[in-house]
């Protein structure tokens, strides 16, 4: 059944598929990281004038429409390589290739950003070990994992959501008994405050919140791998994105009410991305402080840079076989089923990265930024795509589910990209250039973008190299 989904579009099943919907679900929740908040509380809460919790409510919101796109596109088109496919086959090739690279200034830097993070923070607890050394151990633990099997790789990251789910659970008690006991404030300032409260302050807020987010979409990449079909694809998605977004705001909203000093904190920032440490130690002591940072530190550098790594190696495969990036990208383990050159790649990148970025004071904020700004134009270019595939060319009568939900997530995405970050922006528009300029190498070369199965009314099945 699945196999004769891929032969349609002109693909061979080449990737295992083991992974069920309890899988997908601890994927997403891995890649999106349940205590994520926990990094970037400091730069969200000052960002949002203490509203923290409305701006991951607003995020939750905004990405529910996002969701309800990808369950659309995936059912349309059940394959790896997410928007890229999703824009090369719903509007037109040279369009999925745009959106194609656009994401991979999301995908490709992910992992990086996470390794930094990670081995910064345990440098920061451990300072003997310098950073350079934390970053090899995660890029090499991880690496040698996802090379092992997509199985290998959704065992481990079951464990470690295991292990992040107790810590947060840990402190939303303390946290809780801490507020009961008189410690802290108990307000609703952090949901909504009159005295600083504006649009545009928000946005800006939703637009760095939205780190925390990014993940629920690569669960898409994994479509090829999947018992099911797409549905569950799509099931995941939006139970992921809930189940994330309740434990974000319940744990920034008690945040928020623990924080030494709010004035300051809106006033200064967290240039040393203390700030959720700070109250956790007001709510339990040094104690509850340290498992979080250690926690947050490995969660990123483990199990989300690992889960990471697997969406973005499978965005080469799908983009080097359709021969629109090197062809050594798309090989396959025949032992492993996994596109091995891909996941090699992905770690040396990470590496490199992340070895350049700690060289740079802005090195954290700069990624942050340019991967939000990716994954914003991606998921604009999705909506877009539903209402062109279904709307347009399928003529649905479905107006709900083809215009009304993507027209309002692209309307609430364009109001955060347009007050995010200044330089993201020029940075960001500067790589989309780029893409320009290669595809008009493409085109030159004789290499115009296509994908196999759609002109064609029976495609062969396109060979893919295995090793």
């Amino acid at each position: 059944m699945y196999e004769q989904d891929l032969a349609r579009y002109g693909y061979r099943q080449e990737l295992s598929r083991q992974l069920r919907f309890r899988d997908l679900v601890a994927y997403g929740l891995v890649y999106m990281v349940p205590i994520a908040p926990m990094a970037i509380f400091g730069s969200v809460y000052a960002g949002s004038g203490g509203m923290v919790a409305l701006a991951y409510v607003i995020g939750v919101v905004a990405l529910v429409f996002t969701a309800f796109s990808y369950a659309q596109m995936v059912k349309a088109f059940p394959m790896s390589g997410s928007v890229y496919n999703y824009a090369g086959r719903g509007i037109s090739p040279p369009v999925g290739f745009l959106a194609g690279w656009v994401i991979l200034l999301d995908y490709v830097l992910v992992p990086g950003l996470l390794y930094l993070v990670a081995s910064v923070a345990m440098h920061a607890t451990v300072p003997a070990v310098p950073v350079w050394s934390w970053l090899l151990g995660f890029v090499a633990l991880n690496t040698i994992v996802n090379s092992v099997g997509i199985r290998m790789t959704a065992v481990v990251t079951r464990v470690m959501l295991i292990g992040e789910l107790i810590v947060l659970g840990v402190f939303l008690a303390v946290a809780g008994w801490a507020l009961a006991s008189g410690r802290g404030r108990f307000s609703w300032a952090a949901f909504y405050n009159s005295d600083t409260f504006t649009w545009s302050l928000v946005a800006g807020a939703v637009s760095i919140a939205v780190l925390s987010f990014l993940g629920f979409d690569g669960i898409s990449m994994l479509a090829e791998e999947t018992k099911g079909g797409s549905r569950q694809i799509g099931r995941a998605m939006a139970a992921v994105l809930v189940l994330a977004g309740v434990l974000f705001v319940a744990q920034t909203w008690l945040a928020a009410m623990l924080v030494p000093d709010p004035t300051a904190l809106v006033a200064e920032g967290d240039p040393n991305g203390t700030a959720f440490y700070d109250a956790a130690a007001v709510a339990g002591g040094g104690w509850l402080a340290t498992v979080c940072a250690v926690a947050t530190a490995i969660a990123w550098g483990l199990p989300n840079s690992m889960v990471a790594q697997v969406a973005t190696s499978r965005l080469l495969y799908a983009m080097a076989r359709d021969r629109q990036l090197p062809a050594f990208l798309a090989k396959v383990s025949i032992r492993r089923n996994v596109p091995i050159n891909a996941t090699l790649l992905t770690g040396a990148v990470s590496l490199a990265l992340g070895l350049y970025m700690a060289t740079r004071a802005d090195g954290i904020t700069l990624l942050s930024s340019l991967i939000n700004f990716g994954a914003m134009v991606a998921f604009l270019v999705l909506h877009v795509s539903v209402v062109v595939h279904h709307l347009i060319r399928r003529r649905s009568d479905n107006w709900w589910a083809h215009l009304v939900m993507p027209a309002v997530g692209f309307a609430i995405l364009v109001w955060v990209v347009v007050n995010a970050n200044i330089a993201a922006q020029r940075l960001g528009l500067a790589w989309l250039a780029l893409g320009v300029i290669i595809l008009a190498g493409l085109y030159l070369s004789g290499r115009r973008p296509a994908l196999s199965g759609l002109a064609p009314a029976q495609p062969q099945a396109r060979h893919v190299e295995r090793v």
